[in-house]
């Protein structure tokens, strides 16, 4: 039997960021575009960038109450705390860069034991943990071509990005449908972090 595209749906589960830090990241990438304008790349829309958890990629739309179940276990008992966003850099280390970042500081170690007990939340429904170690970060652009990278990496490398604490108060599931004009984003649930302390 031949699988449409109505018979799955691409999914993640991430921390939304306030507006005032999507404004800053939009200036982030206006400032760069114009520091490095020959290096070819694929920019990430502001209002669409997010603090992913966990990808899972394509499921059965069947699977997705699984999924916000697991999004809602994850948060119990955990209470808001605070993560800063800061620094700048690029994947891989070595190499021709292609993944263009803004850093996590994870100072208090609460959004690695969020990220953890979603990922046991998730295997308990049947989901697969992440294979790669949680390397929280936002990215703003992706290389199409070697040519450029490099220039590209350097300029928002010296850029930086000035030190902004954000507040994590809530765990959002959400849809990514791909367009010609990239990801557009639905909320299928949000999970509140309204518990009086991070379970050990």
């Amino acid at each position: 039997m031949t699988q449409t595209n109505s018979e799955t749906w691409r999914v993640f589960c991430a921390i939304e960021l306030p507006s005032l830090v999507l404004e800053k990241i939009s200036e982030q990438i206006t400032r760069l575009r114009a520091a490095a304008p020959h290096s070819p790349a694929s920019w990430s829309r502001p209002e669409n960038v997010h603090l992913t958890l966990k990808f899972l990629g394509e499921i059965a739309p069947g699977r997705v109450g699984d999924l916000s179940q697991a999004a809602a276990a994850a948060v119990a008992g955990f209470a808001p705390f605070e993560i800063l966003i800061k620094d700048t850099g690029s994947f891989p280390k070595h190499g021709t860069p292609r993944v263009f970042w803004i850093g996590i500081d994870d100072y208090s170690g609460k959004l690695a034991r969020l990220q953890a007990k979603l990922d046991e939340e998730c295997l308990r429904v049947g989901f697969a943990k992440d294979a790669r170690p949680f390397n929280p970060h936002l990215t703003i652009a992706r290389g199409r071509k070697p040519q450029g990278a490099r220039a590209l990496a350097a300029a928002h490398k010296e850029m930086g990005f000035a030190s902004t604490e954000v507040s994590v108060k809530e765990l959002t599931v959400i849809r990514s449908e791909l367009s010609s004009n990239g990801s557009n984003y639905t909320t299928i649930s949000q999970h509140a972090l309204s518990g009086n302390g991070t379970p050990a």
